[in-house]
């Protein structure tokens, strides 16, 4: 009955030429007038500010800008090595600086800047940088908040990773080069947790360790932390199990005075705490951030590290009040952290993927995410300080740059290709870059 009403109407439109005239049709290649629609648009898209999820502001001595390190002789990406000129255009815009190259009798000049600023004190440098890039917020992902960051600006993200690593780690730090750079980190940031709860010991029993957790969790966000985030990806598979009590207590109580547990028993563990974790965050409406792309070190493991494995956490009911963002877009496996993004409570950003690729390259990764789910898609940079010279101010520039040319030449095809017109891409802009965030972290100015 219905597919007979259907066909029928289907033949008057065809009939009386209304199918034809009324609907439009989407095609595969832009117009030949493209150019001038990306020219239009990033005029537009260049007005917008900005709402950054993600990144690692600060001074490059400020040892806080991450709860982790890099491992020795990491291998660098083309675009994130400091002889990449696009820097130079990025220090040059941003202040003034006077040569052409990095060389190091030249790159004093710009460390000299920054040095200067640094013993200046106050918040006016960062806020002042977030301005020249009409950035409205910047979620500052650090293993502490510095006073030279101003929070109405920047907003706290804090790290979970370290009450994974509550026993004897001597197995875990063995198991490759990196892990014995990354583990020591994680045991500084859970001593510098328990001091902060007064926890000179570790509890007596599981059932006090995750309630010291919880408590941890709740005080960080007393203290401004709008996020916990893991970097989990880089230690272990994404994917959690969900171990009974039982089990979590026994590997508790043994190992709790001493001992190595097995790299099982402590997956296992580890599963248990990621849990009550997560039992928390839903509690506290704070939301949960995982680094879900591709990592630095020659041990990182893309089989582990990928998105997919976090499924059966972001599609468990228990969790459906609790918010997930898969931080990096998942890359390179976006398409498919873009599709994870159809849960209610699961979103994404591009923060990586805007310094790593260029523009020509990220226009194809953001011209499919903002025709799959665009309202849960979000900017990031990931910026972050390289050294003296070359620090997260160029880092956020080229970032924001190759974000907004990027977005403006996916959004310039969409409309040459009939997908829909330029006060829509405008609008989707806008969302991407900044009020699917504001929306999210309950920023949005009106």
């Amino acid at each position: 009955m219905i597919k007979t009403a259907v066909r029928l109407s289907i033949g008057i439109l065809l009939a009386t030429g209304i199918a034809c005239s009324a609907f439009g049709q989407a095609k595969p290649y832009p117009s030949a007038d493209v150019q001038k629609t990306y020219e239009r648009l990033l005029k537009e898209i260049d007005k917008i500010p900005m709402y950054d999820n993600h990144a690692h502001p600060g001074y490059a001595d400020d040892s806080d800008v991450d709860a982790m390190a890099s491992p020795p002789d990491e291998s660098a990406t083309l675009r994130l090595r400091d002889d990449n000129p696009e820097f130079v255009a990025g220090a040059k815009t941003l202040f003034g600086y006077p040569y052409d190259d990095f060389k190091p009798e030249h790159a004093k000049w710009l460390a000299e800047k920054k040095s200067a600023a640094e013993k200046a004190g106050g918040t006016a440098y960062f806020d002042g940088l977030l301005d020249k890039l009409n950035v409205d917020i910047c979620l500052a992902n650090r293993a502490m908040m510095p006073a030279y960051l101003d929070t109405k600006r920047f907003h706290w993200v804090f790290f979970g990773d370290a009450f994974f690593y509550p026993f004897d780690n001597s197995g875990q730090a063995a198991s490759t080069p990196d892990m014995g750079v990354y583990v020591p980190l994680q045991e500084k940031m859970l001593s510098r947790w328990k001091k902060q709860e007064s926890a000179e010991t570790l509890p007596a029993d599981l059932a006090g360790y995750v309630a010291f957790v919880q408590k941890t969790m709740e005080d960080n966000q007393k203290r401004g932390g709008v996020a916990i985030k893991f970097e989990a990806a880089y230690f272990r598979s994404l994917h959690f199990t969900d171990p009974p009590a039982e089990k979590a207590e026994a590997i508790y109580s043994k190992y709790r005075a001493g001992g190595v547990p097995t790299a099982e028993e402590y997956r296992l563990f580890q599963d248990y705490i990621f849990r009550r974790i997560t039992d928390q965050a839903g509690k506290l409406h704070l939301p949960m951030h995982f680094h879900s792309a591709v990592g630095i070190g020659d041990y990182f493991s893309l089989h582990n590290g990928n998105v997919l494995n976090l499924e059966n956490v972001v599609r468990d009911a228990r969790y459906k009040n609790v918010t997930f963002v898969l931080v990096h877009g998942g890359w390179p496996y976006e398409r498919e952290a873009a599709l994870l993004t159809a849960v209610k409570n699961v979103y994404l950003d591009t923060s990586f993927q805007s310094e790593m690729l260029y523009p020509s390259q990220f226009k194809l990764v953001v011209k499919q995410l903002l025709t799959l789910f665009p309202d849960k898609m979000m900017y990031g940079s990931d910026a972050f300080p390289f050294n003296d010279a070359l620090g997260a101010e160029e880092s956020m520039w080229l970032a924001a740059r190759t974000t907004r040319t990027g977005l403006a030449a996916a959004l310039a095809e969409l409309v040459d290709e009939g997908a829909f017109n330029e006060t829509k891409a405008l609008e989707l802009a806008r969302n991407y870059l900044h009020d699917n965030a504001a929306r999210l972290y309950g920023d949005l100015k009106r």
